[in-house]
């Protein structure tokens, strides 16, 4: 049974799997600068309320003409939804965005790149699925892509990294989202997207709000500038609302698997997003990590014979 639908009409040219996954991890690596740039003037907490309200506000108006006809399956659905809810909206951004006040760039893009390896895992633990040699191949090239960028091409970086509180929010934070990615094999069949989304939302929102609370009653509070009001609103529109539409139907269409190995363009991304807005140059050890992040996608996402999601 298949258990994506077709995108909004908005969206009717971005139906390709691998596109809709490209443009997510290109949002997201925009969501990691802009969470580390901003740490000073927008407390994490605050900044995970005000994401997912904003992406709320834009999903709404898809959402609510399915509410009535779709009311019965979402509430037989109700403890997946809760589920997914807590752990892809309630969760993961939030303790990313308290990691990244505690832990170096280079530490944070490299714990996330397990996203892939934790998700495998924990399809072959739960779900039973398993990879092709050659997929497994490009897995390992793909990470092995990452490392090189983060450590800047040095093998003695790795040894001078050590786990701190950061790390280990960071580390919680990727397992989260392994769970989310797969749990998505549970979500309600036949619920709208822009429905199912609101309702992950909603719950997420639950949740977050009193710790919200909790921190402004900590005296943190938002550094009201247009800086940080455009940051906010960029993490609503763009990684909140655009990118988990587009995860959702992708993960639907080629499996939890394949999908997070697309987490390990963040550190490509990432380079070229600071050489556009940092002028930082990239150098060699840059171009070769990309090559192998590339081959390693497309091993995995070419290999004969895969299995579509059921």
């Amino acid at each position: 049974m298949r258990l994506c639908r077709p995108l909004p009409p908005m969206f009717a040219r971005l139906q390709n799997p691998y596109l809709l996954l490209t443009l997510t991890v290109l949002f997201w690596s925009g969501n990691m600068v802009l969470g580390r740039a901003i740490r000073d003037q927008v407390p994490p907490l605050s900044l995970a309320f005000w994401r997912w309200a904003i992406a709320l506000a834009l999903v709404l108006p898809l959402a609510l003409p399915h509410l009535r006809a779709q009311w019965p399956l979402l509430r037989r659905g109700w403890k997946p939804v809760v589920v997914l809810g807590l752990l892809g909206v309630g969760s993961y951004n939030t303790l990313a965005y308290v990691a990244l006040n505690y832990t170096a760039a280079t530490n944070a893009v490299l714990l996330n790149s397990f996203i892939p390896i934790a998700t495998i895992a924990l399809s072959w633990a739960f779900l039973k699925k398993h990879l092709r040699g050659i997929e497994w191949l490009g897995v390992l090239l793909s990470f092995v892509g990452v490392t090189i960028i983060v450590c800047r091409g040095e093998v003695q970086t790795l040894a001078n990294l050590s786990l701190n509180i950061g790390d280990l929010w960071m580390l919680v934070a990727v397992f989260t989202w392994a769970l989310y990615t797969i749990g998505l094999q549970w979500r309600p069949v036949g619920v709208d997207p822009m429905l199912l989304l609101a309702a992950f939302i909603v719950v997420g929102l639950i949740a977050l709000a009193p710790a919200y609370a909790w921190e402004i009653s900590q005296g943190k509070t938002i550094d009201i500038s247009t800086s940080s009001l455009a940051a906010i609103a960029y993490t609503g529109v763009f990684p909140g609302f655009l990118g988990y539409v587009f995860y959702n139907r992708a993960v639907g269409e080629v499996g939890a698997s394949k999908a997070s190995l697309f987490i390990h363009l963040m550190p490509v991304f990432g380079t070229l997003l600071a050489a556009i807005f940092l002028a930082e140059i990239p150098r060699s050890y840059h171009y070769l990590g990309i090559a192998l992040i590339f081959t390693g996608i497309y091993l995995t996402t070419a290999a004969p014979g895969k299995a579509k999601a059921s």
